[in-house]
C-alpha cells in the first residue's frame, strides 16, 4: 500500500500526509478494496488546465482530474492531480474551511478510482453521499 504526495508548481505541502494517508486506507478497505499505488500531486490552476486539455480535451479549469492507472475496484492503482487555488475557491464559495474542501476532493478522486461515478444527477447525488460519508471518519 503506498500513498505518496508531491508538490508541482505550488508551495503548498499536506500538513498532516500520514493522518491522511490513514483515512484513506480505512476508507478504501471500508469499500472492500485496496491501494496498490496512489500518488497526489499538488499543483496550480496553470498545470491542471494543461492537463485538462492535453488529455481529456477540456479548455476548464478544474479542481481535481483522476487517472486510473489500471487498477480494479479491488485494488487501486491512480494518480490524482489537485490543484490548491481552484480548492481554495471552491471552499470559499461553498463557506467551508479549505482543509475540509481539500480533504472531499482528495477522497472524490479515490472514490472515482474504485468506481464511482458523476455525470449523471443520480450518480452525483451518491458521489457526495459518500464524500460526506468519509469526510465523517477524519
Amino acid at each position: 500500500m503506498a500513498i505518496q504526495y508531491s508538490s508541482f508548481q505550488t508551495t503548498f505541502k499536506l500538513s498532516n500526509p500520514k493522518k491522511t494517508s490513514t483515512w484513506i486506507e480505512r476508507v478504501v478497505k471500508k469499500e472492500g478494496s485496496s491501494i496498490e499505488s496512489l500518488s497526489y500531486v499538488f499543483c496550480n490552476d496553470k498545470y491542471l488546465l494543461g492537463i485538462n486539455q492535453e488529455y481529456l480535451d477540456h479548455d476548464t479549469f478544474t479542481d481535481i482530474i483522476t487517472f486510473d492507472l489500471g487498477g480494479t475496484s479491488r485494488s487501486i492503482d491512480g494518480e490524482i492531480y489537485i490543484s490548491i487555488p481552484r480548492v481554495r475557491e471552491n471552499a470559499r464559495n461553498l463557506g467551508v474551511v479549505f482543509d475540509t474542501e481539500l480533504h472531499r476532493v482528495i477522497i472524490h478522486g479515490v472514490l472515482h478510482l474504485m468506481g464511482y461515478k458523476d455525470k449523471t444527477k443520480a450518480e452525483k447525488g451518491r458521489m457526495r453521499s459518500k464524500e460526506e460519508e468519509y469526510l465523517e471518519l477524519r
